[in-house]
């Protein structure tokens, strides 16, 4: 029976034994993906950082652009409206220098009538050339 016995104990630690064996390999398999994990780690980080910085410099690209556009179309509608406040000034000085002439304009009626006298004499003597 202490035979049986012993032999049975001998039986169960040589399958501790094996199976402890077992279980040390499967840890070591573990710690060696779980050490290749950080490094796996590193290399996503370094990925999205680098892609990071392209997406920062794309979107600084697109902003630059954008700003270029905003500030030429401000400065095309500074354009119009410039040359439409040019033309209304000009316009405004036209109509002025008219009204400013029309009051130091006096026109008599012996003033009217010499002038029209005038015009006659030249009338008829661009016609008298002519013929």
């Amino acid at each position: 029976m202490l035979r049986k016995r012993a032999q049975t104990l001998q039986t169960d630690i040589e399958s501790a034994r094996k199976m402890t064996a077992d279980a040390n390999t499967r840890l070591s398999a573990i710690e060696a993906k779980l050490a290749g994990l950080d490094t796996e780690i590193d290399k996503i980080r370094a990925q999205v950082e680098e892609e990071s910085k392209q997406d920062e410099v794309r979107i600084k690209s697109t902003i630059s652009e954008e700003s270029a556009r905003i500030v030429a179309a401000a400065e095309q509608e500074i354009g119009v409206a410039a040359a439409q406040a040019r033309r209304g000034l000009r316009h405004f000085a036209a109509d002025l220098a008219i009204e400013q002439a029309a009051k130091q304009l006096v026109l008599t009626p012996e003033a009217d009538s010499a002038l029209i006298a005038e015009f006659l004499v030249d009338v008829g003597a661009h016609q008298g050339g002519e013929n």
